[in-house]
């Protein structure tokens, strides 16, 4: 048969892309990537730069003080005129106030990321979300003055009257309440991820809603969960000015919240505000207690990466 001399054969041009519009294009793709490459290294280089100053300055300071006095001795009086380096009370005021904060957030945000996944209307998750979220936009200064002028008063005409001004419960129950967005945000997000085809296989079956929300979608988002839980503690570790204002500038090794304590970075707050000279040992021992942070905060996300990855293999 003869091919139909109505059909037009397009132009090659308009089907095969210009070579110079083609290397343009390739062109602008390699920028933005070496751009947002950059944009990564960026991040990268300054890890790498602020844990070098720590160690450079850190072995510095254990030229000075033995590494097993620094782990093991339960005074730190570093700006004394006798000295003593123990890094104990410090760990121990980080941790309580920690625990306390962890004890609020978790459960709290836990409920609120499942209320918010599985029974909030879509209006309601739209206004509360936003909400609670606008606590990490208040600042940490705020907070600390509220632990003390409120919360730590309000403890002591209602439960607690031999509380003294300067404790670990108050700043711990105001971290755990700023830290609870964090958890019930990111907890959120990992439980709508569930496929919809596992809640609707629980509803065939007779589950009710509570059911799918404890049985199905809580366990499925369990990696999720476990990340939202490592970053509030490593925010809640990391807090500076609540403990400072509220807890107290006193290190003394204790895990009673219902006392004061000093906490890591408090601690480096006051020595780095002082007129400690550049060089001197009480100087490089912020450096010191920074390190031992981050070797906290590191040891934390390690442990959850683990469990990420072991319920993430799991379900």
């Amino acid at each position: 048969m003869a091919a139909n001399p109505t059909v037009a054969t397009p132009h090659l041009g308009t089907i095969v892309e210009p070579l110079s519009h083609k290397r343009t294009r390739l062109a602008k793709e390699k920028a933005i990537e070496l751009l947002l490459l950059g944009a990564a290294l960026v991040a990268v280089f300054t890890t790498i730069a602020i844990v070098s100053i720590l160690l450079i300055e850190s072995i510095r300071f254990f030229e000075h003080v033995g590494l097993v006095d620094f782990l093991t001795d339960t005074v730190w009086t570093p700006l004394f005129a006798n000295p003593r380096y123990g890094i104990l009370p410090l760990v121990s005021g980080t941790l309580t106030v920690a625990a306390v904060a962890l004890m609020v957030a978790i459960p709290m945000g836990t409920i609120i990321a499942i209320y918010l996944s599985e029974f909030a209307p879509h209006r309601v998750r739209e206004v509360v979300k936003p909400f609670l979220e606008m606590l990490e936009a208040v600042p940490t200064v705020v907070f600390g003055y509220f632990a003390l002028t409120f919360v730590t008063p309000l403890l002591q005409a209602t439960i607690f009257p031999d509380l003294p001004g300067f404790n670990m419960l108050g700043p711990g129950l105001v971290i755990g309440v700023f830290i609870t967005p964090y958890i019930s945000s990111v907890a959120e997000d990992a439980m709508r991820a569930v496929p919809m085809a596992m809640r609707e296989g629980a509803y065939a079956i007779g589950s009710t809603k509570l059911q799918v929300a404890l049985r199905i979608v809580t366990p499925a988002a369990t990696s999720g969960i476990v990340a939202a839980y490592v970053l509030a503690v490593s925010r809640a570790i990391g807090e500076t000015m609540v403990v400072a204002i509220a807890a107290g500038l006193n290190p003394t090794l204790t895990f009673n919240p219902m006392e004061p304590a000093a906490t890591i970075t408090a601690y480096i707050a006051q020595v780095a505000l002082g007129d400690l000279p550049h060089g001197s040992i009480g100087y490089q021992s912020i450096f010191a207690a920074g390190l031992t942070l981050v070797l906290m905060t590191l040891g934390f996300n390690i442990f959850g990466h683990w469990m990420r990855k072991r319920y993430r293999e799991a379900y």
